[in-house]
C-alpha cells in the first residue's frame, strides 16, 4: 500500500516537472486538470518543490507566475523518469510470466485457442505473448478465455476441461 502511494507521488512529480519543463508559463489551473487533481493540491505540491529547490518561481506579471525547474530540479524529473521506466519494464516482465504461466496451464488441457477478456495495455501484452507462444487468439472458436483484471491474468476453462481435470485430479488422488 505504501509502495503504491510512493509510486503514485512519484509519478506526480513526473507528469508535474515535464509540465514545467514543456511550459514555464503553465497555470496551476492547467497543472490540476493535467494531472485531475484540484487546485490546492497543486499548489502545495509546487510549494513543497520550491522548497527543496527543484522549481524556482519568477513572477511576472501581477497574477501571472513562470515555475523554472533548477538543476536539482532536473536532476530528480531524470531520476524520476528512470524509476518509471524500470517499474514499466518490471510490470512488462510481470505480465509476460503470469501469461506464459496461463498459457502452460491451457496447453496443458490440450487447448490452441484463446478468448482474451479484458482491454488496456495488459490485454496488448497478454496477446503479444500469445503470439509469440503459437496460441491463437479466435474471440468465436476459443474454448478458453484469458481474463484481465488489473494486473490479474486468470485462465477460464471450458466446462469439458474443468471436468477432465477433476476426474484427472480424482484419480491422482486414488491412484
Amino acid at each position: 500500500m505504501e509502495t503504491n502511494l510512493l509510486a503514485e507521488e512519484s509519478k506526480r512529480d513526473l507528469t508535474l516537472l515535464n509540465s514545467i519543463e514543456q511550459d514555464p508559463d503553465i497555470s496551476q489551473a492547467t497543472l490540476a486538470d493535467t494531472l485531475g487533481v484540484a487546485v490546492g493540491t497543486i499548489n502545495w505540491h509546487l510549494k513543497r518543490m520550491i522548497a527543496k529547490g527543484y522549481v524556482k518561481v519568477k513572477r511576472m506579471q501581477r497574477k501571472k507566475l513562470r515555475y523554472i525547474l533548477t538543476a536539482e530540479g532536473i536532476a530528480l524529473r531524470a531520476s524520476l523518469t528512470v524509476k518509471y521506466i524500470e517499474n514499466s519494464f518490471s510490470l512488462y516482465n510481470l505480465i509476460r510470466q503470469r501469461t506464459r504461466n496461463v498459457l502452460d496451464d491451457l496447453r496443458s488441457f490440450g487447448i490452441d485457442t484463446v478468448r482474451i477478456e479484458g482491454e488496456g495495455e495488459v490485454a496488448e501484452v497478454c496477446q503479444l505473448t500469445c503470439l509469440e507462444q503459437g496460441i491463437q487468439i479466435n474471440p468465436e472458436l476459443a474454448r478458453a478465455v484469458i481474463k484481465i483484471d488489473g494486473l490479474k491474468v486468470a485462465l477460464k476453462l471450458p466446462s469439458a476441461a474443468k471436468v477432465n481435470s477433476e476426474q484427472d485430479a480424482t484419480k491422482e488422488e486414488n491412484g
